[in-house]
């Protein structure tokens, strides 16, 4: 591996995994102001919207592909509205011996505050006991399974090829044009499509966003970069994060920052299961390997 590579390696190797409690804020001081105003669809979309609108965006030295999950590298954010950790939880995170996720005391202070109080009674986790039959609940609490919707979003999913063939401005017109045709005298299911798709439709927004958000701070670093190597490389960066993912990728770089953004954005609007996995990586990205090798 090169240099650059070794050491964003060593990096990732050091930072010490935390606990983030951005995401969370931002979705429960939108959800205190916007809760019951509109359609589940369209207030989730909106949620999403308003955290890629406000969360901390980082730039790391030597990066050239940008984009984290939260404010830091290994920095996770929780998920209040599936299951709100308690301040037991937190400090258990943060004590634990074999993987650890480090939290300040203010932090958690924090949390108990401003977060707790509001997701009590509403989470899913908390909605999903309350229907289940008592059978049930004790077969849980006897461990003969774990980990199922209480906690998480679907998931173990494998994308297939859209992404390197369209940009979200081309979904956006496509979502337009269903929303045009929607049928509201003889569908009736139009209406649950109509929510479906303009919260689509905001989603694009969200990711564009994001990325744009990504091109701002890197012309911001690139201005005050005295390496002029590295002043042009945060300058490409900018030039992608512009493109991508608003248009289809033209090139191996814009494939994989592509791709990318599209697994923050659906990582980011809840925490899926396990696996939101890229597919047959190689397979996509093979094209574009070869068309920049042989420029």
């Amino acid at each position: 591996m090169n240099d650059r590579i070794k050491r964003l390696r060593q990096l990732s190797f050091e930072a010490e995994p935390s606990l983030s409690i951005e995401r969370a804020l931002i979705e429960t001081r939108f959800y205190k102001e916007n809760y019951g105003k509109y359609p589940v669809p369209i207030l989730r979309a909106l949620n999403f919207l308003e955290i890629c609108r406000q969360k901390t965006i980082y730039i790391g030295k030597d990066e050239l592909i940008v984009g984290e999950r939260g404010p830091a590298p290994k920095a996770v954010p929780t998920f209040p509205e599936l299951t709100c950790h308690s301040v037991e939880d937190l400090h258990v995170l943060n004590t634990r011996e074999l993987q650890r996720y480090t939290i300040s005391q203010e932090d958690i202070n924090t949390y108990e505050r401003e977060v707790i109080p509001y997701w009590k009674g509403r989470t899913q986790r908390e909605r999903i006991f309350s229907h289940v039959p008592k059978e049930w609940k004790e077969a849980y609490e006897v461990g003969m399974f774990t980990e199922f919707m209480e906690q998480r979003a679907p998931g173990h999913t494998a994308l297939d090829g859209k992404v390197y063939r369209y940009g979200l401005l081309d979904l956006k017109e496509r979502i337009a044009g269903e929303l045009a045709n929607l049928d509201f005298m003889n569908d009736p299911e139009a209406t649950d499509k109509q929510e479906e798709l303009t919260a689509m439709s905001i989603s694009c927004d969200a990711a564009i966003l994001f990325a744009e958000r990504h091109a701002d701070l890197a012309d911001e670093m690139s201005m005050a970069e005295k390496d002029p190597v590295r002043a042009a490389e945060l300058r490409k960066i900018a030039e992608v994060c512009r493109w991508v993912p608003a248009h289809a990728p033209r090139m191996y770089w814009e494939a994989i920052q592509m791709y990318w953004f599209v697994h923050l954005g659906t990582i980011t609007e809840l925490n899926g299961w396990d696996a939101m996995n890229p597919g047959h990586f190689d397979q996509h990205l093979g094209p574009f390997y070869e068309r920049d090798t042989e420029a």
